[in-house]
């Protein structure tokens, strides 16, 4: 059983406090990515993926919306996804940009382009952002959904995000404390959930904004579990009971190394299968957060590998676990 949620994730100053991680383990502090950075130098990294090594294919994306009982999710790219369902079309963490970084000048940039062309994106209902990181919240993309939907489309966000949004003239952000619901065209409903994570954007910033997981849940009672960006902890058997059972579950997979460093806040393949099992072990696992940007310094093309090795161990069913290509769409027909 997983041990009882920790009383609060709020602190008296206005800042959220990571729970599950053990005190003084919070802060990434300069010395530590120096330390990082130096080990880094020290031993190398493996290679980049060469062409053809994350090949892209076609989208099957419903126009302009998913038929009635049907589920489709199309991968993006890292931890954004088209999600059709219960007539209507989200996005989750949704990127375009070249670069995973606050200029397109530097920083890691894509290893293959983003997998559906925005001119092929269907009417947008909603966006689910999980929290602020460069890779996850990209002002660029914002801008341009924003230009092209206005304001039909609904921003669904932890606490904290209306400021950055009012910043670039969008209001009416939907923002949601852990456990808080919100109800979306045709019933259905998305419930903010826990993860384990934390948030910055600027050197003056931290913990200003909080990160989060999100349930879908569907009018004819099938559920979407995105995980956003987390660590393993032991709030997964609590979300499952409050919001599961889930149909699809988007996990997380990648940029885990170094341990010592990562741990807190990104599950190995490992972490994740057992995640997947805390929320039920049932549903599509559909794997994310992985062979698009080069975050951390794992071989870029080992979470698919070890997530397989993990899942055969579990001795889960094969059929469920879902790798998928860039811009493949997994279609899971009407119960």
């Amino acid at each position: 059983m997983s041990p009882p949620l920790p009383p609060s994730h709020h602190t008296g100053d206005g800042k959220f406090r990571i729970p599950w991680v053990v005190e003084g383990g919070e802060k990434r502090t300069q010395l530590q990515l120096l330390q990082w950075m130096g080990e880094r130098f020290l031993r190398g990294r493996a290679a980049n993926p060469r062409a053809g090594d994350l090949p892209m294919v076609r989208s099957e994306i419903a126009t302009p919306r998913g038929a009635e009982g049907e589920i489709r999710v199309t991968w993006v790219g890292h931890s954004t996804f088209l999600i059709q369902a219960g007539g209507v079309n989200l996005l989750t963490d949704p990127h375009w940009s070249l670069r995973a970084s606050p200029s397109q000048r530097f920083g890691p940039a894509r290893f293959v382009p983003a997998a559906v062309a925005w001119e092929a994106l269907p009417p947008i209902d909603a966006v689910l952002l999980s929290h602020d990181h460069y890779d996850h919240l990209d002002e660029d993309t914002v801008r341009r959904l924003h230009e092209r939907f206005g304001a039909s489309l609904r921003w669904v966000t932890p606490l904290k995000y209306a400021d950055w949004f009012a910043r670039l003239g969008i209001r009416g952000i939907t923002e949601l404390d852990w456990w808080d619901e919100a109800e979306l065209a045709g019933g259905v409903r998305v419930t903010c959930a826990p993860a384990q994570h934390w948030t910055r954007r600027t050197l003056r910033e931290y913990n200003d904004r909080l990160w989060a997981s999100f349930a879908v849940r569907l009018p004819g009672g099938r559920g979407i579990y995105f995980a956003g960006d987390s660590g393993y902890f032991g709030g997964y058997g609590e979300i499952a009971r409050r919001t599961g059972p889930f149909d699809v579950v988007l996990m997380p997979v990648g940029a885990y190394d170094p341990r010592w460093f990562m741990k807190p806040a990104h599950m190995n393949p490992e972490e994740a299968v057992r995640a997947y099992q805390d929320l039920g072990g049932r549903g599509a696992f559909v794997a994310m957060h992985w062979g698009t940007f080069r975050l951390t310094d794992e071989d870029p093309l080992e979470p698919p590998l070890r997530t397989r090795a993990a899942w055969s161990a579990a001795g889960l069913p094969p059929g469920d676990l879902k790798v998928m290509r860039h811009g493949e769409t997994l279609k899971v027909p009407s119960a």
